[in-house]
This record gives structure tokens, sequence and C-alpha cells, in this order.
């Protein structure tokens, strides 16, 4: 009896190390990414403190870095995966992720949001919003960060 239980507690050990290795290795890249993308921005902008960092993927994949400058300005930074030009906005001149979402909300009712960031299609920084319907329907949505309106509306997949 006393094996067994020996057998079976190195199997579950075993089995969680490497279980906790995998994750390691699959998250990685996404840190590397995340630690480029904010000395890059903090490199290239007045950004020194970092709040939220998200990956866009659209047309080009972006880093979203969100954060202050040494004034406490609220700042976003965009820092594009590939080639192209780091955009950094006041928080200010846009609209707020409530807004987006009341944007949203105003148009398509009851649906649970489950996620909203932003990112940046086309050289237009926005507000990317998935929701999912009462009938368990994915809606996804995106409106202009600096003024609000509806870019993409792409509804019940």
């Amino acid at each position: 009896m006393k094996k067994w239980f020996i057998s079976i507690s190195l199997f579950v050990i075993v089995i969680i190390v490497m279980s906790t290795i995998i994750y390691l290795k699959a998250v990685d890249p996404y840190k590397t990414a995340e630690e480029k993308a904010i000395n890059m921005a903090m490199e290239e902008t007045t950004l020194s403190e970092v709040d939220d960092f998200n990956v866009y993927n659209g047309k080009e994949s972006y880093y979203v870095i969100q954060g202050k400058n040494k004034n406490g300005t609220k700042l976003i930074v965009w820092v594009p995966e590939k080639k192209g030009k780091v955009i950094v906005k006041k928080a200010s001149d846009g609209i707020s992720r409530q807004a987006a979402i009341d944007t949203i909300a105003g148009e398509v009712g009851s649906d649970t949001i489950i996620s909203v960031k932003l990112g940046m299609e086309n050289g237009i920084p926005l507000w990317e919003i998935h929701s999912r319907t009462n009938g368990n329907l994915l809606n996804y949505y995106s409106v202009e960060f600096e003024t609000g309106e509806w870019l993409k509306k792409i509804e019940n997949l």
C-alpha cells in the first residue's frame, strides 16, 4: 500500500513539474515581446511608468502599452510588431474604455462583454470589443479611439 502511495505521489509530482515547464516555455515568447515593446516605448516616448500591456492582432500586430509620463499624464503607446512608427497619444485625446463599451451597449443591447482592448488598424487607433449574445453567439466590434465612431461590426458568429 505504501509503495502505491509513493508511486502515485511521484507520478503527480512529475506531471506538475512537466506542466509547469511547458507553461513557462509557452509564455516565454509573450514575455520577451512585452519586454522588447516596453523598452522601445520608453526609449522613443516620454513613458516612464507602465500600467497595462496587451497585444492586438489585426491586419498587423501591435503591442499596446498604457502608462504615465513623469508628469503623471496618462499615455497610450502603440508599438508595431514589425517595422513602423511608434505612435503615442494622451489617454485624454480619445474616448475611455467605458465610453467605448457604452457606444456598443447603446447599439447592441444586453450582450455580455467578453473583452475590451486597444488596437490599431490602417493607422487608426481603436477600441476592440468582443461580446456574446444571449443566444451564445460571438460579436466583434471596433470603434475609433479618438471619436468613438464605428469602424467595424461583425455579429452572430
